[in-house]
């Protein structure tokens, strides 16, 4: 067991490293105004999105850009979608909403309408974002401001996400739990390796000259990951990835309870492991390690009473993992209290893992709003 200590703080000081220098560096998305204002197209691929749909077009109308267009693609919808969105523009000429092509062999949904979105596009700022996503007043110009001013080629938001039951507290968080604890934010700037890159697809904004001469969504066309691809083929290329956090600007609810939050992590989980089962039992095994074993170490020396250098180093272990959530959570906005849980959100990620493994073998892979999704990255 001291030999697993050791290695295991090691692992938890150099994660706490690069969260205390993400905590201090990773941008965030504020109220600002562009230094010019070129054409934006926001581009929102959307199946069976009726319930949001109005509110998210409502809110992109109000805001306060001088120069952009919405361009609604209804996937396919069986729910009245596109008379939504309709509806919420009251005639509003900024916004188009157009029927997506059948799906093509070869492509999965999402990037394919994308794909087609980007075809119907007339700005130089192309802002592909989901259907769910919140804008709040000023969010059009601030993203434009950040890329303007930071001269990035493509800028990732992660949005501020709104969890409200106990299932999304204690798994949506851990998205940048990963991001903040485990990717430096300022090497995703400034080093030029694609190894330092991460996207989040809720939404994604190009420069036009950089999305066509990367292959825009064609050139990920079956990748479960697109963002990831994208984020890629940006680094690949020589141009400046950045990241930023969306400030309560930018938000989403992605899930409203387990079942959503199980599934819509488990369609993506193995693809964000390269595809390569073996690598994510490895992670399970690892995260384990790191953040549920120590509770154990605990409550087994407790009962025991004999174990070696119980309780400190346990204790250390669970403050250092504790501590990291907890910084991860200020970073994102999140409940910072919600930390002391990071062992129940382990086994929630293991549960979910589970089910991606179970999916691959038993079914071929994930069902998502009536599609096969294939895994290929």
């Amino acid at each position: 067991m001291i030999l697993f200590g050791i290695i295991a703080c090691s692992a938890l000081i150099v994660i706490a490293l690069v969260t205390i220098l993400n905590t201090l560096t990773f941008p965030r998305l504020r109220p600002a105004r562009p230094p010019s204002t070129p054409r934006v197209s926001v581009l929102i691929p959307a199946r069976d999105e009726a319930a949001v749909i109005g509110d998210t077009v409502r809110r992109l109308l109000a805001q306060d850009y001088p120069d952009f267009e919405i361009v609604v693609l209804d996937d396919g919808s069986t729910d009245g979608t596109a008379g939504r969105a309709r509806e919420a523009a009251s005639g509003d000429a900024r916004l188009q909403v157009i029927q997506g092509l059948p799906l093509p062999e070869g492509w999965l949904g999402k990037n394919w309408a994308c794909h087609q979105l980007a075809e119907r596009a007339t700005g130089q700022l192309l802002v592909f974002t989901d259907a769910d996503v919140r804008w709040a007043p000023g969010a059009l110009a601030a993203l434009a401001a950040l890329m303007l001013n930071t001269g990035a080629d493509m800028v990732s938001v992660w949005p501020t996400q709104v969890t409200e039951t106990w299932a999304e507290r204690l798994v949506v968080p851990m998205m940048m739990f990963t991001i903040v604890g485990y990717l430096p934010e300022l090497a995703v700037r400034y080093v030029p390796w694609a190894v330092f890159a991460a996207a989040n697809g809720q939404c994604l904004a190009f420069h036009r000259d950089t999305y066509a001469p990367i292959g825009g969504h064609a050139a990920v066309r079956s990748n479960v990951v697109e963002d990831m691809g994208l984020a890629w083929a940006t680094k690949r290329a020589g141009r400046r990835l950045v990241m930023a956090e969306g400030g309560g600007l930018i938000c989403a609810r992605m899930y409203t309870g387990w079942p959503g939050v199980r599934d819509g992590f488990a369609k993506n989980i193995l693809a964000g492991h390269g595809g390569r089962p073996a690598f994510l039992v490895l992670s399970a095994i690892f995260h384990w390690s790191l953040f549920l074993l120590p509770w154990m170490w605990l409550a087994v020396g407790w009962l025991a009473g004999t174990a070696t250098l119980w309780p400190a180093f346990p204790l250390v272990l669970i403050g250092l993992g504790v501590t990291i959530r907890a910084l991860t959570a200020a970073v994102s906005r999140q409940r910072v209290g919600d930390a002391l849980w990071l062992p129940v959100s382990t086994l929630l990620m293991t549960a979910i893992a589970a089910r991606a493994l179970w999916w691959h073998y038993r079914r071929g892979g994930p069902q998502w709003k009536g599609r096969r999704v294939v895994h290929r990255v």
